[in-house]
Formats: structure tokens, sequence, C-alpha cells
């Protein structure tokens, strides 16, 4: 799939297997490899092994960015093609840079800074424009509240309360 779209996933790294969150991300792992786009996330435990287990299992592609600041021991089994970075800003510019749609799992500080990095480059408009896609009700307070400062910045955020209207966004805003 040389020409695949990349789906950036950006989650946390805590969920176990079986915990909801895990399942959560396996499933829309495995739906962004069925709708025939790449995979892309941070490469650890948590959502992102899950996201890139379900993708494996489904027959797709993955890729893994890491950060050699972290000290970690390796990414996770089910990365296809890993990309290292030297440190969390670097990281982060290459899970930005890679996806061409991208999807907000719940998460916790890591997450969150993702999420504002994507959402400030659309609202700034300093790249063009890419699907961005909070799963779950979990961040609904936070966009509340930025829109409250901002209200034209939600024009950047859609929200999928399923997987599979996750993916229907994402085909829709990908084909336009």
């Amino acid at each position: 799939m040389p020409d695949a779209r990349t789906i950036t996933v950006f989650g946390s790294s805590d969920p176990k297997p079986d915990e909801p969150a895990y399942e959560e991300a396996r499933r829309l792992g495995a739906a962004i490899a069925r709708a025939g786009w790449v995979l892309c996330n941070g490469g650890y435990g948590g959502t992102m092994a899950a996201g890139c287990r379900g993708a494996i299992e489904a027959g797709g592609e993955t890729v893994g960015v890491s950060c050699s600041a972290f000290g970690r021991s390796g990414i996770n089994q089910w990365v296809q093609r890993e990309v290292t970075t030297d440190g969390l800003n670097e990281r982060l510019d290459r899970l930005i840079e890679l996806g061409d749609a991208y999807v907000v799992l719940p998460g916790s500080t890591g997450t969150l800074l993702e999420l504002a990095m994507v959402w400030e480059l659309a609202n700034k408009e300093f790249v063009a424009r890419k699907p961005i896609v909070l799963l779950g009700a979990f961040w609904a307070p936070v966009v509340e509240v930025v829109s409250r400062e901002a209200p034209r910045s939600s024009k950047h955020i859609d929200r999928a309360e399923t997987t599979d209207e996750a993916i229907a966004l994402l085909r829709d805003r990908l084909a336009t």
C-alpha cells in the first residue's frame, strides 16, 4: 500500500489487554487497516500496541515513532516500521508530519499535548487541513472550554462516538 493514507492515532500508554480502552484502540486499528490506510502511532504500549495489533491482525501496515530520550527498551511487537527520534518534540513533529489525518483517543498529558499541537497547527493554518477526530466523549470538556475562548477553533475538530463513526468521518474528510 505505498500510496495509502496514513492515520496517526494518539492515545494512552496505560491500558492493558482486555481493558475497554485497549480493545477500542484494537478495533480502531483493525478498521483503519480494513479501510486501506496505514496506522501510525507512538509505537509503545497501551493503546499504541492495541492499535498496531488490530491493524496487523486485519492485514494492515503500521508505523511506530519512538523516542530515544524515553529510554524504553523498544517498540511493541506489532510495529512494522520504526521511525526513531531523539527527543519528544521531534517525535511529535514526526507523528504529525506522517499523518494525513489524526484520531485522538482518551489519554493523559502526553495525549493532551498531541491534541493541542495538531489543533493549534490547524487553527493557525500552519499545515494543510487534516482531519482531527476525537473518539469518544473524553475530550469533549476540553473542546467545550477552548471553544468558549475561541469559538471558531472547534471547526477543526470532529467527534465520533464509535470506531465506525470515526472511520466514516475520516473517509468523508479525506475524500475532499
